[in-house]
């Protein structure tokens, strides 16, 4: 049963909020939505679900056109970052609820509570109500209705944000397997891209409004098509400069310069951008190319060492394992591994 938008678009007066898009998300996987706050995800999954008109496009799913179809006739579920529970209600019959709606008999109903319940360690707390849980139970009690629904399609609207580190950890890693297998089509929107890397199968990356690209989690991250996309996927900011390639040598306006290899080396001579991901960019001598830069603010987070270094007219990043010495204001010596470098045309494509 996949879920195929076709070129549909979202106007409010003379503002686009989602250009046209066309997509085909399959059943049985993730299909992660990676953006900014303010990219375009959330108005592209309440599209999706029903929740806003589309201007212009349509919605299949499973080959029917529901593009004017309610939320109520297309077997959707919604889990938002914050917890949407019925405070009056236990967990048992909040989970419940949308099977009633919908006039499941009651044998049915206790069936499919207590698996959805099971699966999401919920069973001792079905008598309680969403005030005697904590945040992590009661967004496990939100994904444990959309369930035990049995719904077309899943959408996850960032619904681990607001959860403390060690929950959305432990969820991250289980929802995939939760959804695995029931047939349904499964989007989730996060503005992390290490949580969509973690969760796998297909992402489209998104940046106002639009898709930039879509494909396996993995290989867009290491084949990004543009400089949006490789930016989009990146955090830390992915490093960026202009160069100038002349012969088989990329130079920065600083002078720095290194060889170049493979199909960089046959661009024709001009200018072009450089990125490369902080992770590749080292405080360890004899790393790669040698870059100078002025500390501008450092971070130490978890076992990682970040520092944000001023270099010309450019902010650099350097991201590394370990605890390192580094003092605001000082100018020191960072290693680029220019094997890791992509080259982007001046209108963004990337060509090498």
């Amino acid at each position: 049963m996949a879920l195929e938008l076709q070129a549909i678009t979202k106007k409010a007066g003379q503002a686009t909020h989602i250009k046209a898009t066309s997509l085909v998300l399959e059943p049985g996987r993730f299909n992660v939505l990676l953006g900014e706050t303010g990219s375009g995800k959330t108005s592209l999954i309440k599209l999706m679900a029903g929740l806003d008109k589309v201007s212009s496009g349509k919605l299949l799913m499973n080959g029917q056109d529901v593009t004017g179809m309610s939320p109520q006739k297309r077997n959707i579920s919604l889990v938002h970052q914050f917890f949407v529970n019925y405070p009056h209600m236990t967990v048992f019959d909040n989970i419940a609820s949308p099977l009633r709606v919908a006039g499941m008999a009651a044998s049915e109903i206790q069936g499919r509570v207590e698996a959805a319940a099971d699966v999401l360690r919920l069973r001792p707390m079905l008598k309680r109500r969403p005030h005697e849980l904590s945040g992590g139970q009661q967004q496990r009690t939100a994904l444990a209705r959309a369930i035990a629904k049995e719904s077309t399609a899943v959408f996850l609207d960032e619904p681990l944000a607001n959860l403390d580190y060690k929950l959305r950890e432990e969820l991250r890693d289980q929802l995939p397997d939760l959804f695995a297998g029931r047939g349904a089509v499964v989007v989730y929107a996060t503005s992390e891209p290490a949580e969509a890397l973690m969760l796998g199968g297909q992402t489209a990356l998104m940046h106002d409004g639009r898709v930039t690209q879509f494909g396996p989690t993995a290989d867009i991250y290491r084949k990004p098509l543009d400089l949006t996309s490789a930016k989009v996927f990146s955090d830390p900011p992915i490093n960026v400069a202009p160069i100038t390639k002349e012969g088989d040598v990329a130079r920065l306006g600083d002078g720095t310069s290194w060889p170049l290899a493979g199909t960089a080396a046959g661009l024709r001579d001009g200018s072009y951008t450089v990125a490369i991901r902080p992770n590749y960019v080292s405080p360890i001598s004899g790393k790669g190319v040698e870059l100078k830069g002025t500390i501008l603010v450092t971070e130490l987070s978890g076992s990682d060492s970040s520092a944000h270094f001023r270099m010309g007219e450019d902010a650099w990043v350097s991201l590394a394992p370990g605890v390192h010495a580094y003092r605001v204001g000082e100018t020191r010596a960072f290693y680029m591994d220019a094997s890791h470098c992509y080259y982007f045309a001046p209108d963004g494509a990337r060509v090498a």
